[in-house]
């Protein structure tokens, strides 16, 4: 089995080292670095490109902005491992790139689930948790629609770039690097955001965004 290299991000020594001690004993998981900052997250990214980052979100340094930058760069899979149980800050983590939202507390077990899911593309997030996740995420994008006004992630304008050349999800998750299952989830999420009821719409939706020049959908 291919092995995958994992970097670990988080600021409080013993927890570092319990994960480091857990995952180092699980196959094909071997350990490429550590770190404590956000600052160093970006730096082993960059130096040494590991598959997965597992990340705190509670740490020196912008670690929303790192997990964006991280993604764009390298194309690695960002998993949150934190103790922040507010479903706004996972619809954060996810909106800048992040792969998947697991909380401090789970078990060592889905921990590792977690690592794998996320490493094949697909999105993971606490099961005793998505409902709130879930339930964030549609709140937000009503906000954003009353307000006249939809961001996209970065993930999500590449997606829907995408639409508009006329690729198809296994084409889309081709290109990303991503699993199907993970571009129909996001789908999903680009039909909470603009309002609508089925791919088509979306593209209709997506077609007036080009035009009015948002800035997610530019070149």
């Amino acid at each position: 089995m291919t092995s995958v290299s994992l970097a670990l991000i988080d600021d409080h020594p013993l927890m570092l080292a319990g994960l480091t001690d857990i995952l180092s004993k699980q196959s094909p998981f071997f350990i490429a670095a550590t770190g404590s900052t956000a600052d160093e997250a970006l730096d082993i990214g960059l130096k040494l490109k590991p598959n997965v980052f597992i990340v705190d979100l509670m740490m020196p340094g912008n670690i929303f902005d790192t997990i964006t930058k991280l993604v764009e760069k390298i194309r690695t899979k960002i998993l949150v491992f934190t103790a922040m149980t507010g479903s706004d800050y996972a619809v954060r983590a996810l909106n800048a790139g992040a792969s998947g939202y697991v909380l401090k507390g789970s078990s060592a077990q889905e921990l590792i689930q977690a690592i794998a899911t996320v490493h094949r593309g697909d999105m993971f997030i606490t099961p005793a948790f998505a409902c709130k996740v879930i339930e964030e995420l549609k709140i937000a994008s009503l906000r954003k629609m009353a307000g006249g006004e939809v961001k996209l992630s970065i993930r999500e304008g590449q997606i829907i770039r995408m639409l508009l050349r006329g690729f198809t999800n296994r084409q889309i998750a081709t290109d990303l690097q991503i699993g199907e299952k993970t571009v129909k989830n996001y789908m999903t999420i680009l039909m909470q955001k603009l309002n609508a009821r089925n791919r088509l719409e979306v593209l209709i939706a997506a077609q007036k965004l080009e035009g009015s020049r948002d800035p997610a959908l530019r070149h």
